[in-house]
């Protein structure tokens, strides 16, 4: 029987990362600058910050319509006169975290999130998934990770839905594009069309790309609001869908957007058989380790949501419940409680 180690963040850090987390929200809050308007798309609806800017009115995509958005906003005001302390509060906090013992982002990865945050990378959909996004779990889930579960496999992906791109008629304060040739990344050119949808460290071996969900070819595709070319893969559209807001504990804190815990284990087990026999066939004994250390704990702490994610991805078809089964056949500890789980 393998043991995964699974240890609790201690109770003032889990509270104390829930705070900044609020603080972090608060204070993207607090730049409202002119007056809410509801904007209705395929069901959905999107808030958006209307200013004028002498004779034009301009918009600011604000988010997905929530009644907790809907609070933040309508205390802009004084959120924004709370600016100050608000700003103490979340220094303080991150050094708590740090002495707490919960493991911060390299300088590397935290300085390139910090940058995207500040353009509107994930204001604007954009999503960090893969092992940058995994390690952040450990404060949305009040665990402490080994340094071994969160060793770097190179890449940082970030990944958003080219229809929501398209419709959200925003876009980013500065190209993701010339950020990373900035922070020495040099782009790397498709191979047939020459599309850019990834760049590569100068001095190093991280890889940035950027993702979006295929529905039909996995081919490259233009993601507008963000504005950049993204590599369309399958099953993708089930990482993404309902992200949550995490902070990387970078400096004072970095607001970003990741995947759903019950979510990310679950696709990794689909991903994990998509590797096999392929070139990153190394790269799925992490996806199945990754799988079974998440599984493991939401079985403990979050049943119902494993337990939904497990039945949406069974759901989707054959092909989905062959890369399950595939998985599932290497790791029967999991299988196990999966099948526990959904009848």
């Amino acid at each position: 029987m393998v043991d995964l180690h699974i240890t609790s963040l201690s109770r003032s850090a889990q509270v104390a990362y829930q705070d900044l987390l609020r603080l972090h929200l608060e204070e993207t809050a607090s730049g409202l600058i002119g007056s809410v308007e509801a904007r209705h798309r395929n069901g959905r609806t999107y808030l958006y910050d209307r200013f004028r800017i002498g004779t034009q009115m301009k918009s600011h995509y604000l988010g997905e319509d929530t009644p907790e958005l809907r609070d933040r906003l309508a205390s802009a005001a004084r959120l924004k006169a709370e600016a100050e302390e608000r700003s103490k509060s979340m220094g303080r906090l991150a050094r708590l975290l740090r002495a707490e013992g919960m493991i911060t982002t390299d300088r590397e990865t935290g300085s390139l999130l910090l940058a995207f945050a500040r353009a509107g990378v994930f204001r604007l959909g954009g999503t960090l998934v893969g092992t940058a996004a995994y390690s952040l779990f450990q404060g949305e889930l009040g665990v402490r990770f080994d340094t071994d579960d969160l060793a770097q496999t190179g890449d940082i992906d970030f990944a958003s839905f080219e229809r929501l791109s398209v419709s959200l008629g925003d876009r980013v304060e500065e190209d993701p594009g010339d950020i990373l040739k900035t922070l020495k990344f040099d782009p790397v050119p498709g191979v047939f069309d020459r599309q850019i949808w990834k760049w590569r460290q100068s001095s190093g071996a991280a890889m940035v790309e950027f993702l979006t969900p295929a529905f039909g070819e996995e081919v490259v595709k233009p993601l507008p609001a963000l504005g950049v070319s993204a590599q369309a893969l399958h099953y993708l559209n089930y990482l993404i869908a309902n992200p949550i807001h995490a902070v990387a504990l970078y400096r004072s804190g970095v607001l970003i957007q990741i995947p759903r815990p019950e979510r990310f284990a679950i696709h990794k087990l689909i991903v994990a058989d998509r590797r096999s026999g392929g070139p990153d066939q190394g790269k799925s004994v992490k996806d199945r380790g990754q799988a079974a250390f998440l599984v493991t704990l939401l079985a403990q702490d979050r049943p119902d949501d494993l337990a939904d994610a497990y039945s949406d991805a069974l759901s989707r078809g054959p092909r989905w419940r062959h890369r399950l089964t595939s998985s599932l056949s290497k790791m029967p500890e999991t299988r196990d409680i999966l099948s526990t789980l959904v009848k």
